[in-house]
């Protein structure tokens, strides 16, 4: 069962995590290229903080954007931005996130996220969680896929792992950790392919990120092509 409380604690969490870690940079580090491709650091700062916006929206039953091409135009407008903009407006909006969720409320609701996709409230914070936690690595500023808290890259394994279930284009796979975890996802049926791994590697190739499951070892068949995310 998802416990809202505990995620917005570890959001606030990672999200100290990463301000202190972005406080750290310089006009040039901002400028330079992240994980992402296209994507300079400033752009991956301005995606998280007008994420937050847009969750703040979800949450006050406004669209989470007021369309694809704005929130891309918004993150292209902000991402050129010295570090004294970018810092506190990653810290504003983030704060502003968190107090949005902090009056009583239904958090059973169903809400609208993007393109028609629809959650309980009780999983935003989660889904906040994984922007900022994933959007630091991305960063490539010295955090990776192998400093996040187990339990949540176990988490972010499983509903990666689910995401993937069902779809014919993805054998019936079986994931397996080094330490014991284990998941599956793909098509119906007895798992054609085992993929094992540690648990960074499993969510890398999940998550398109890091080597793409270059360090994984795939037994049954070839490591299954994934769809993009």
């Amino acid at each position: 069962m998802t416990d809202h409380v505990h995620d917005l604690r570890s959001v606030r969490e990672a999200t100290d995590r990463l301000l202190a870690a972005v406080a750290k940079l310089d006009n040039a580090a901002l400028a330079g290229e992240s994980h992402l491709p296209g994507w300079t650091r400033g752009h991956v700062l301005a995606h998280l903080a007008r994420n937050a916006d847009a969750l703040v929206n979800v949450f006050e039953g406004r669209p989470m954007y007021e369309s694809a091409s704005a929130r891309d135009a918004d993150i292209e407008r902000d991402s050129g931005r010295p570090l004294e903009e970018q810092l506190p407006d990653l810290r504003d909006s983030g704060a502003a996130f968190l107090a949005t969720t902090e009056p009583a409320q239904d958090w059973s609701r169903t809400v609208e996220l993007r393109n028609g996709v629809t959650d309980l409230a009780a999983n935003v914070p989660f889904r906040r969680l994984v922007e900022v936690e994933l959007h630091h690595v991305d960063l490539d500023i010295g955090y990776e896929l192998a400093d996040l808290p187990d339990e949540f890259t176990g988490r972010e394994i499983a509903f990666l792992a689910d995401r993937w279930s069902g779809r014919p284009e993805v054998p019936p796979t079986a994931l397996a950790a080094a330490d014991g975890r284990t998941w599956r996802t793909g098509s119906a049926g007895d798992p054609a392919v085992t993929v094992t791994g540690s648990a960074a590697a499993l969510l890398a190739w999940l998550a398109g990120r890091g080597d793409k499951g270059a360090s994984l070892t795939a037994a049954g068949g070839p490591l299954p092509a994934l769809p993009p995310l």
